[in-house]
Parts: structure tokens; C-alpha cells; sequence
């Protein structure tokens, strides 16, 4: 799955990537500078318009209060509303409360909401215009790693019920992304490295080539490398955007970007959202996981799985279930969150598996008992080694 170089534009600072979807297509722009000229690159969509800003506590303490005055001039009308930071967000009782806040500003069908912040602010404001008034336009302004190489891009929005990760949303696409480089310079280590798992993903699922780059470049990204960072999400954002492009609302093939993910949103559940497990940590894990259970099946070798999971913990994330921060289940624990999981249908578990690095596929009639066995000698196993 090598990306389409023509369904990008490069020019010495910004990069574009189009993603194609006939009156809903939209561009995400890629480079340093973007939020300081948001005036400019958003001009466009606001001009004249009810805008809503929407942050958590930490980004909105960093780049709200800039926005708002660069791109004020333009709107008829722009006000602000914070909310918590972290996975908890995710959730019916902020999205309610959230839509409260929205609808006391007195919006119309003209309004116009910015989702400034990573992968949950974006999942929630998201979900937040597709609902508002049936629907409104939203802007994406994603401020970490993972939500520019992959949540930002491809409609996906959505809260998190009691029982699973990301059964309550929609398809809904934004109107322009915005990924500034520099608002990464802000972002800690380990938010870095939760990034970095997404970038991995596509590497893994369609691109070796890109996985061999990573092996040679994946510290330089981590560590905040202006090229390679450029190079990574560039690479990526082009993978999502031809994917999302010939399947926006996961019919088919979009699945294969749920590669590693049936395994982490298991693990994500059974931390609670708390915010002790990161999601690109639970993924970083769920890859390594995804890569030995198709070697267990005989899919694959498991060389691959070896070299998959030494470059994980190389980048110093966690590669195997005792190395997570949180969020360790049984195997039974495991198969109840995954028997909820949205790619579940008629009681049938649907995995991405993988035949090598670089070549994943949808596979949906994955035997019950084969995950249990699975798990419980990847579990068990470790248990007996203390």
C-alpha cells in the first residue's frame, strides 16, 4: 500500500495532502507555522461565522487564547470553551455537558466548532458537529503526534461508552486539518512515543519500505527531528487519506487501520480510561500481539513478529502485555472486551492479521477458542517466568 504521491503538494514549508470524497473532500495541511498564520489557512471556513473554539485544560492554557486573536478579525462572532483533559472526556457526560456549553452560546447551522487538541478533543468535538443542529462544519487542529498522523484524518469521531472504546460516534469529515509542527516541540517524551505507535502502524500494515525507514529513523521522530517528523506524518496522513478515500465508512478495507487495535482497546477497557494507559502505548502492544497471533495461526513467520516487536521496545514502548503501564487482563477479561469491539458481528471476532510486514488483511471467522489459547499462553507464560 504505497501512497499516492499525487494526492499530495508540497511547497518548502507546508505540505498537502487531499483527501478525496467528492463534496466532502478536504486537505490537511502539513508544517510548521500553521497555527500562527490560522487566519490565512482557515480564512475560507470562518470568515463571517460563529466560531467555537474547544481545548482541554493543557492545550487551551498553551494555544487557545492565539488562536482566538489570530483568527478573531474574521468571524462574526468567536467564543471559547474548556474541557478536562484526558480519555475520560471521552464520555456521555462530558459530550452532554459539552453540547449544553454549546448551545447556550446561541449558535446557528452557521457555526462553525475547532477542535484544538490531540485524539480525544478531536474524537468529541467531532461527534460534538455532527449532532449539533444535525450537523455543523468542524475544523481539526491536532496538537499531538497521534492525532496528526491518524485521528485527525478520516471522519472517525466518537465518545467511549462503560462497556467499550469508541461505540458511540459517527462519520463525520472536517472541513480543513491543520498540522502544525511546531505545537509537537510542547508535547513530553512518552506522548511522543504514544504517537510514534501509529506511525508504526502503517509501516506494518501496508508499507515496508516505511517500516525500514522507521527502523533507521523512528528515534530521530521520537526525539523531535523537524525532517524526519515531516517525512512521518507526511507518509502517514498519505496512507490514511488513500484508504479513507476508497472507503470512508469502514465497508471494507478501512479496517486494516484497526491493525493491533482489537488487542489495545481490550486493554484500554480493562484500564478503565483512567489515564494511567495511553492509547498508542495499548497499541504499540496490540501490533506486536496482532504479529505473533498470525504467526500462531501459521499466517506469518515468527521472525517477523520478533523484528515487529524489538523495534517497539527499541523506541522504548512497551512490546509485550507485562511491559504495560496498565490495563493487564486475563485471557477471559480479554476475549469479553473484545467480543464488544465494533468489528464484532454475529458473535464472530474479525482480527486485521498480517502475512508479512507490509501485507495486512481483514480476516473474519477468527475461532474463539484459537484467541483464548492464544492469550493464555502469551499470559501464562509470562506469569511463570517471575
Amino acid at each position: 500500500m504505497t501512497p499516492q504521491t499525487d494526492n499530495a503538494q508540497n511547497d518548502d514549508a507546508t505540505k498537502l495532502v487531499h483527501v478525496s470524497l467528492g463534496a466532502r473532500s478536504y486537505d490537511i495541511k502539513i508544517g510548521p507555522g500553521l497555527l500562527a498564520a490560522a487566519d490565512s489557512h482557515l480564512a475560507p471556513f470562518i470568515t463571517d461565522r460563529h466560531v467555537i473554539i474547544i481545548a482541554d485544560t493543557h492545550t487551551a492554557s498553551l494555544y487557545q487564547a492565539r488562536l482566538e486573536e489570530t483568527i478573531a478579525p474574521l468571524c462574526r462572532k468567536t467564543d471559547c470553551l474548556i474541557v478536562p483533559a484526558g480519555e475520560q472526556t471521552k464520555s456521555l457526560s462530558q459530550f452532554s455537558s459539552l453540547m449544553e456549553d454549546i448551545l447556550a452560546l446561541g449558535v446557528d447551522r452557521q457555526a462553525v466548532l475547532i477542535a484544538l487538541g490531540g485524539g480525544v478533543i478531536g474524537d468529541l468535538v467531532g461527534y460534538a458537529a455532527a449532532s449539533l443542529l444535525r450537523g455543523v462544519d468542524f475544523i481539526q487542529i491536532p496538537t499531538s503526534l497521534l492525532a496528526q498522523v491518524d485521528s485527525s484524518v478520516g471522519g472517525k469521531t466518537g465518545i467511549n461508552a462503560t462497556v467499550g472504546k469508541n461505540l458511540i460516534g459517527a462519520f463525520y469529515q472536517p472541513k480543513i486539518v491543520l498540522a502544525d509542527s511546531d505545537v509537537l516541540t510542547t508535547l513530553p517524551p512518552r506522548e511522543m512515543r504514544a504517537g510514534y505507535a501509529e506511525i508504526v502502524k502503517y509501516g506494518l500494515l501496508g508499507d515496508a519500505d516505511f517500516f525500514e525507514w522507521l527502523e533507521v529513523n523512528g528515534a530521530a521522530v521520537i526525539a523531535g527531528d523537524k525532517d524526519a517528523i515531516a517525512h512521518a506524518v507526511m507518509t502517514s496522513c498519505l496512507a490514511k487519506a488513500a484508504i479513507v478515500s476508497a472507503d470512508e465508512t469502514e465497508a471494507g478495507r478501512r479496517a486494516l487501520l484497526n491493525l493491533g487495535h482489537t488487542f489495545a482497546h481490550a486493554f484500554e477497557a480493562e484500564a478503565g480510561y483512567d489515564g494511567r494507559l495511553l492509547h498508542g502505548e495499548a497499541v504499540a502492544v496490540g501490533l506486536g500481539l496482532a504479529f505473533e497471533f498470525s504467526a500462531y495461526l501459521g499466517r506469518s513467520t515468527g521472525q517477523d513478529a520478533m523484528r515487529v516487536k524489538a523495534h517497539i521496545a527499541k523506541m522504548g514502548l512497551p512490546a509485550s502485555m507485562d511491559d504495560l503501564p496498565a490495563g493487564k487482563a486475563n485471557p477471559a477479561q480479554m476475549v469479553a472486551h473484545m467480543m464488544k469491539d465494533k468489528k464484532t458481528q454475529n458473535g464472530v471476532l474479525t482480527f486485521i492479521l498480517v502475512n508479512q510486514i507490509g501485507n495486512a488483511e481483514i480476516v473474519s471467522d477468527i475461532d474463539v477458542q484459537d484467541v483464548t489459547e492464544f492469550l493464555k499462553e502469551n499470559f501464562y507464560k509470562k506469569l511463570d517466568t517471575r
